[in-house]
C-alpha cells in the first residue's frame, strides 16, 4: 500500500491538488454562474468528508484526505494550483486540468499501482458529481436546463481518459 512517504514531495501536493482539479475541469466545461460555481465546488469539498467517514476507503485516497486537513497540506495545494492556473480562461482551465489529470494518472500507475484503480475512480465520482450538482442552461434560479450538459458530459469522458479508465 503506498502512503506520502512513496512520492515526491511534489507528487504528493499533484495528489493533494487532484481533487480540486478533477472538479475543475467540469466547472470550466460548462461554467454555470454563482450559484452552481458554489454547488460544483461544494461537491467536489464533500468528496473529501466523506471520505474521512468512509471505513472502506482506499488507503491511498484516505491518506490524501487526511493530509488535506492539515493546514500545510491545503496550502501546498493552493499554492499549486494558484501557479497552474494563474491568468487562465475556463478553456485553458479545462485543458490545463485534463493535462495535470493525465500526470496523476501517470504517478499513480508507476507509484503505487496497487492503489491507482481505486484512486482514479474516486477522482471520476468527484467530477460526476460536480456535473451533476448544478443544473446547466436553465434560466432564473436554474430552472429548467439539464442536470448535466453536452459541454461536461464530453469532459467527463476527457477525464475518464486521461485516468485510463
Amino acid at each position: 500500500m503506498a502512503d506520502k512517504t512513496s512520492f515526491t514531495k511534489e507528487e504528493w501536493t499533484l495528489l493533494l491538488e487532484s481533487p480540486m482539479i478533477a472538479g475543475m475541469a467540469i466547472t470550466a466545461a460548462d461554467p454555470s454562474g454563482l450559484w452552481g460555481l458554489l454547488k460544483e465546488s461544494f461537491a467536489g469539498g464533500s468528496a473529501l468528508a466523506q471520505v474521512m467517514a468512509d471505513p472502506a476507503a482506499n488507503s491511498l485516497v484516505k491518506a490524501v484526505a487526511t493530509d488535506f486537513s492539515s493546514g500545510e497540506a491545503r496550502t501546498a495545494a493552493r499554492d499549486g494550483l494558484k501557479a497552474k492556473f494563474a491568468n487562465s480562461q475556463p478553456a485553458d482551465v479545462k485543458t490545463k486540468s485534463i493535462d495535470a489529470l493525465r500526470q496523476i494518472s501517470a504517478v499513480l500507475t508507476a507509484k503505487a499501482p496497487g492503489d491507482a484503480a481505486a484512486f482514479k475512480n474516486w477522482l471520476r465520482q468527484i467530477s460526476q458529481h460536480t456535473a451533476e450538482a448544478a443544473k446547466e442552461g436553465g434560466g432564473l434560479l436554474g430552472l429548467g436546463g439539464v442536470q448535466v450538459s453536452e459541454a461536461e458530459k464530453a469532459t467527463l469522458a476527457e477525464i475518464s481518459s486521461a485516468l485510463g479508465a
